[in-house]
C-alpha cells in the first residue's frame, strides 16, 4: 500500500513540472550561482580597479606607479582606456580622478602627491605635514578603499625595497650615533649590489620577497568622494534591489489572472465581445504596470519615513526609474502569463526565473563584489538596469539626461516583452 501511494505521488510529482522545477532546477541553479561568487574566494579574487595619479613624477612616484600598475590584484590605470578610431587621451589628474570616482566610472583613485619622492617612505610615526598618498574612495563598495590600501603597502616593500634599506642605514647611522667612513663605503656597495638583483628580478617578471613583518611604510589617507553626506547611505540601493525583486513576483501573480480567466472561462465571454486580445493584454499590461509603480511608491516613502531615505531630492529620477521598471516587470508577468500552460506551470517558471533574475541581478548581493563574469550577466536582467538606474539618482545624483542607458534598455526590453506575450496569447483566441 505504502509503494502504491509513492508510485501514484511520483507519478504526479513527474506530471507537475513547476513542482519539478522548485524541488531539483530551483536549488541547483541557487547553487551554481552562489558557488561562482563565493567559491573562488580561495583562488582567486575579482581585481580592484583604481586610476593612479603621480603629481610628484620622481623616479620613486614613478616606481611606485609601475608597481601598482603590475600589481596582479589591482587593475591600476593611469589614464582612460583608448578607443578605437579616438586620439589618446592624458594622464588622469586629481581633478578627473575624483570626478571619475564620482561618476562611477572606477570605485577608487590614489593620488601620489608633490614631494613623495624626498621621503618616499618612514619607519616612524607619521606627522601631519609630510605628504600623503590621498586614497579617493566611493563608499559605496567598502572593499575597494582597504584593498588598495593593503596593496600599496606591499607594492612599496616590493618595488622599493632599495629605498627601505636607505632609510633603514639612515636610522641606523642616527641610532649609532655615525658610521665611519669605511662602514659607510660598505653598505653603499652592499646596497648597489642590491639595487642590480632588484633589476635582475624585474627583468625576470618576478618580484622580491615579501618582508615577514607589514607596517605603514607610507603616509595615506582614505576619503570618501562619494556618499559622505549621504543621510541614508545604501537605503536607496537596498530599497531598490528589494524592491524589483518583489515587484517581479507581484507582476508574475497579477499577470496570472489571465490563466484563471482562461480556466473559468471568464476569458471566452471577454473575448466574444468587442474587446480584442492585444486589447486586453494591453489592459492586463498597464494594470500591472500601475500596481508595480504603487508598490514602488510605498517602498521608497517607507524608507523616507523610517530610514531618512532622500527621496524628495531625488523625486524627477526616482518617478523616470519608477515608471521605466515598472513597465518592464509588467511585461514580464505578461510573457509569463502567455506561454504557461496552468497556474502551476506558472508559478514554478516564474519563481525559478525572478529568483535566479534577483540573484544575479543585484537584489540579494551587490554586483560589484562579484567576479566580472556575473556582473556582466547581470545586464541580462530587469533587476540589474534597474538598480544600476536607481543607484544613479540617489547615490551619484546624476541628472536625468545620464539615465537615458537604463531607461532605453527597460523600456526596450518591455517592449519586446510585450510583442512575444501578444504572439503566444494567440493560442486564447484560437479556442
Amino acid at each position: 500500500m505504502i509503494a502504491a501511494i509513492v508510485r501514484t505521488s511520483l507519478r504526479g510529482l513527474r506530471r507537475d513540472r513547476g513542482a519539478m522545477l522548485l524541488s531539483f532546477i530551483l536549488p541547483v541553479a541557487f547553487f551554481s550561482i552562489f558557488a561562482v561568487i563565493f567559491g573562488q574566494s580561495h583562488s582567486s579574487t575579482a581585481k580592484v580597479s583604481v586610476a593612479v595619479v603621480d603629481e610628484d613624477q620622481s623616479p620613486a612616484s614613478q616606481r611606485l606607479a609601475e608597481g601598482l600598475k603590475a600589481e596582479p590584484s589591482l587593475n591600476a590605470f593611469t589614464r582612460p582606456e583608448d578607443k578605437k578610431d579616438e586620439a589618446p587621451k592624458p594622464d588622469y589628474t586629481a581633478q578627473t580622478a575624483e570626478s571619475g570616482v564620482k561618476s562611477g566610472e572606477f570605485p577608487a583613485a590614489l593620488i601620489i602627491p608633490k614631494g613623495f619622492g624626498a621621503h618616499p617612505i618612514s619607519f616612524e610615526p607619521h606627522t601631519d605635514d609630510e605628504p600623503k598618498i590621498q586614497i579617493l574612495h566611493d563608499s559605496s563598495d567598502p572593499i575597494a578603499a582597504q584593498v588598495i590600501a593593503g596593496m600599496l603597502q606591499k607594492v612599496v616593500m616590493t618595488s622599493m625595497g632599495d629605498v627601505m634599506a636607505n632609510q633603514s642605514v639612515d636610522y641606523l647611522s642616527r641610532a649609532a650615533g655615525g658610521l665611519t667612513g669605511e662602514q659607510r663605503k660598505r653598505i653603499d656597495s652592499d646596497l648597489a649590489q642590491y639595487r642590480e638583483y632588484l633589476k635582475q628580478k624585474d627583468a625576470a617578471g618576478t618580484t622580491a620577497a615579501k618582508p615577514a613583518q607589514e607596517q605603514t611604510l607610507v603616509a595615506m589617507q582614505i576619503r570618501d568622494v562619494v556618499g559622505e553626506h549621504k543621510n541614508a547611505s545604501m537605503i536607496s540601493f537596498y530599497a531598490a534591489g528589494i524592491g524589483v525583486m518583489f515587484l517581479l513576483f507581484t507582476a508574475s501573480a497579477a499577470g496570472g489572472s489571465l490563466l484563471d480567466e482562461s480556466d473559468s472561462g471568464a476569458l471566452d465571454r471577454v473575448l466574444s465581445s468587442r474587446v480584442s486580445m492585444g486589447t486586453l493584454l494591453a489592459g492586463k499590461m498597464t494594470y500591472c504596470t500601475v500596481l508595480a509603480f504603487l508598490q514602488l511608491c510605498v517602498m521608497f516613502l517607507w524608507g523616507w519615513a523610517v530610514f531618512h531615505l532622500d527621496l524628495w531630492q531625488h523625486i524627477a529620477g526616482f518617478l523616470v526609474m519608477g515608471i521605466s521598471t515598472a513597465f518592464a516587470v509588467a511585461n514580464f508577468g505578461m510573457i509569463l502569463a502567455s506561454v504557461s500552460k496552468t497556474r502551476a506551470q506558472q508559478g514554478g517558471v516564474s519563481t525559478l526565473l525572478i529568483l535566479t533574475m534577483s540573484a544575479i541581478g543585484g537584489s540579494m548581493f551587490p554586483r560589484f563584489l562579484m567576479p566580472p563574469t556575473m556582473q556582466k550577466a547581470g545586464l541580462f536582467t530587469i533587476n540589474g538596469w534597474a538598480i544600476d538606474g536607481f543607484t544613479k539618482v540617489f547615490w551619484y545624483d546624476e541628472p536625468l539626461i545620464h539615465l537615458w542607458q537604463q531607461v532605453s534598455v527597460l523600456l526596450g526590453a518591455g517592449i519586446v516583452l510585450f510583442v512575444i506575450a501578444r504572439f503566444f496569447a494567440r493560442r486564447w483566441e484560437s479556442q
